[in-house]
């Protein structure tokens, strides 16, 4: 008799048959100092004229390499700060267990809401990447967000050394329970609760 349940995507996602290799990581580093210049520069017109024209060349450069979610790299690269996405704040983990993740993580320019401090949207984007990390650790069914709860102590300031720690306090049947804190240095920016939950077979 064979299983009529649907595939779980996560689970049976077949590895990647190229993941950039050597080249990505220069090429995502290049990509942040970019983001980052395009949002803490102000150019002359003849000089944003010549970039738009670059950056189209890039984009008719890259086109042709579209691919499905599959086979995207973003994302899939645990070696890599961010997992390896432009999107996603750059975490370097310094220590991880089955039920804890601490790492460091600087915001940039690019993540600049006003006045020296990350955007406030930045902020739970890097306690749901981290929470969400935990709550996958240790052989653990693949969960999603159900809820995150963002506390803002003071600015996270931009530019600046900070330390994110995130621990999986329970686990009741299919939901996880996760907090995270963020430092700047001895002080306290911002912590987060959160609820993870288990995918069923076939959740997308």
């Amino acid at each position: 008799m064979t299983d009529a349940s649907p595939p779980d995507p996560w689970h049976q996602r077949p590895p990647l048959h190229w993941d950039g290799g050597a080249a990505y990581g220069p090429y995502l580093v290049a990509m942040r100092e970019l983001q980052d210049l395009a949002g803490g520069t102000n150019p002359p017109t003849e000089v944003l004229g010549a970039a738009a024209e670059r950056l189209a060349e890039l984009a008719d450069l890259l086109r042709p390499y579209r691919c499905g979610e599959a086979e995207l790299i973003p994302g899939r690269r645990h070696d890599l700060p961010g997992r390896g996405h432009p999107f996603l704040p750059p975490v370097v983990y310094t220590e991880s267990t089955d039920d804890l993740l601490r790492g460091a993580v600087r915001f940039s320019q690019f993540h600049l809401g006003g006045n020296g401090a990350a955007h406030g949207g930045a902020v739970p984007l890097l306690f749901d990447e981290v929470m969400g990390h935990a709550a996958n650790l240790g052989g653990r069914p693949i969960a999603r967000t159900a809820y995150l709860h963002v506390n803002y102590r003071s600015i996270t300031p931009i530019d600046a050394d900070l330390v994110i720690e995130v621990s999986v306090d329970r686990q009741e049947g299919r939901k996880r329970f996760v907090t995270g804190r963020l430092f700047h240095g001895e002080r306290l920016v911002s912590d987060a609760e959160g609820l993870f939950v288990m995918l069923l077979p076939g959740q997308p």
